[in-house]
């Protein structure tokens, strides 16, 4: 019978010797990586296309700004629902199971986007997508937590994190190149190809795997209520917290009322014999600050690439494909990041490469303090390998730290908390990030606008415009004089960068504090365990 006492040191735990292999075939745990990289790329590759997808998907369905924001927010509401849920069920029935329902639904999902003809629709089955998700993604790393004996899954997180990195960085390109040269619909269809090599590969090579005594178990059905209402109110409140402003009463109603309903939840859990959410987890102070990171990782990437794309397009006026080719070394910088940060993980454990990487995302955003509305590519691409390496170190890292600390039966929980942290902090980041440059750029338009030569009664005037420059997109109109046209152009832009100014030193500072979390919250290796 399996154990369930978790190992409170800050290292990779081996599974106890009596513990239940996976059932079923034979598992070959490269082949089971293979698999899973199938599915995990779909998702992921899926969450940055969408961004590019937007504007189009408004033009040719006559869609509001708000009903554009729901096609993201659905999405992200369904998918933090379920995340931890999805892991659940896949420890107890099997997370061979869960995850291929998780293909086949996600895949479905994404052609019936593409064939809904309205913007409801397209909600609607991007609320799927994201349930689907929910039930995929935390089953990936549990499942390579079954198979992959201890001293070889920091390689595997590796490989998973390098696939998850690199798919979120590709999503710009391949989405600008097929918005260009076929239609919005083919970002949700180019997912149906990959969902069927997945399902194929799948179904040919996963074993299955679950809690051996989750039968004998009752299923935690007000756990369930509680943890969804809880993280949908929360994450409710926080994409809704630049619209609505952050001291708003619906953002801090909104927020409080999910922080109560989590508190709540925590308190029951810890009074129940079989929670869906062991609290005991959180314990290990290697998991609980492996969580946080997590989300302070994605808070910083999804952040930054956001506002990156906004002034490559807007401001430096480049084309989808374009802006994706140059960000090109970031995807790079992934791809050699996430092996090297398990590696390093392996050797000297995640005290080293958490903080490592939290210092070289550190580096990118205070390097884009830089940058001004005509900077050289010379300046961009250092930003974009540092952001790259750090992430793609982090991520390996923090998911070691968070599913390796775990024990085998509660990989998928385990996997459904990463996920859980990595959607928040994401979210967290576009909203924070885009209120601080709204911030920055509403109390300094007026100011810039008049310094390029702009009449102080016509900046006056253009003071409602200040939404728009904080996306990078100057108030201009064909009839004005070609002498103000290029002085709104100037000022509004110069505007913007005050706005990225300030969200890239506050990133960096956060960057600074994740370092230090990383380093306090972690224990460093023993020589013994480095081999």
């Amino acid at each position: 019978m399996p154990s369930t006492t978790v190992d409170h040191s800050s290292l990779p735990v081996a599974s106890p010797p009596d513990a239940s292999p996976p059932r079923g075939r034979r598992s070959n745990p490269w082949l089971t990586l293979l698999a899973v990289a199938f599915g995990l790329f779909m998702v992921q590759l899926d969450a940055s296309v969408v961004a590019i997808a937007n504007p189009e998907i408004g033009r040719a369905l006559k869609a509001s700004t708000a009903d554009l924001q729901w096609v993201t927010n659905a999405y992200l509401l369904a998918l933090a629902a379920s995340l931890i849920l999805g892991g659940k069920l896949g420890d107890r029935f099997g997370r061979r199971t869960y995850y291929l329902v998780g293909v086949v639904g996600f895949t479905l999902a994404s052609v019936a986007i593409g064939l809904s003809g309205s913007v409801e629709g397209v909600i609607a089955f991007r609320a799927a997508q994201g349930f689907f998700g929910g039930l995929l993604m935390p089953n990936t790393l549990g499942l390579l937590r079954a198979v992959f004996p201890p001293r070889r899954f920091g390689m595997a997180v590796g490989v998973w994190a390098m696939v998850s990195a690199v798919s979120t960085a590709l999503g710009p390109i391949v989405g600008g190149l097929l918005i260009e040269h076929v239609d919005w619909e083919s970002v949700f269809y180019v997912n149906a190809p990959i969902g069927v090599i997945a399902l194929l590969v799948s179904a040919a090579v996963l074993p299955q795997s679950k809690n051996a005594n989750g039968r004998r178990h009752r299923f935690d059905v007000p756990g369930v209520v509680l943890l969804a209402l809880g993280l949908l109110c929360v994450v409710f409140g926080v994409v809704k917290g630049e619209t609505w402003g952050w001291s708003s009463a619906g953002t801090l109603g909104s927020v409080a009322a999910g922080a109560l309903i989590l508190a709540a939840f925590g308190w029951y859990e810890n009074r129940i014999e079989h929670p869906l959410l062991p609290m005991r987890l959180f314990r290990n102070r290697a998991l609980t600050t492996g969580t946080v990171v997590t989300a302070l990782n994605f808070f910083v990437m999804l952040g930054l690439i956001f506002f990156v794309m906004l002034y490559l397009q807007n401001v430096r006026g480049f084309t989808p494909v374009e802006a994706g080719v140059r960000t090109l070394p970031l995807s790079l910088a992934s791809l050699v990041a996430s092996p090297l940060g398990a590696a390093l993980t392996a050797r000297f454990g995640p005290r080293l490469s958490m903080p490592l990487g939290m210092l070289l995302q550190a580096a990118a955003a205070f390097g884009m303090l830089t940058w001004d509305t005509g900077s050289s590519y010379a300046t961009m691409w250092p930003p974009f390998v540092a952001l790259g390496l750090g992430v793609g170190m982090v991520l390996s890292a923090s998911s070691d730290a968070i599913v390796g600390q775990a024990p085998v039966e509660d990989g998928g929980v385990a996997g459904g908390i990463q996920a859980t942290a990595l959607q928040i902090g994401g979210a967290l980041g576009t909203s924070v990030l885009v209120s601080l440059i709204s911030s920055r750029v509403g109390s300094t338009l007026n100011g810039e606008l008049t310094g390029a030569g702009v009449p102080m009664d016509v900046a006056a005037g253009m003071a409602e415009a200040k939404d728009a420059v904080a996306m990078g997109v100057a108030p201009v109109s064909p009839d004005m004089p070609a002498q103000l046209r290029a002085a709104v152009v100037e000022g509004s832009g110069q505007a913007f960068m005050n706005g990225v100014h300030t969200a890239v030193a506050v990133t960096g500072v956060l960057c600074l504090l994740g370092a230090v979390i990383a380093g306090a919250g972690l224990r460093r290796a023993p020589a013994a365990a480095r081999h």
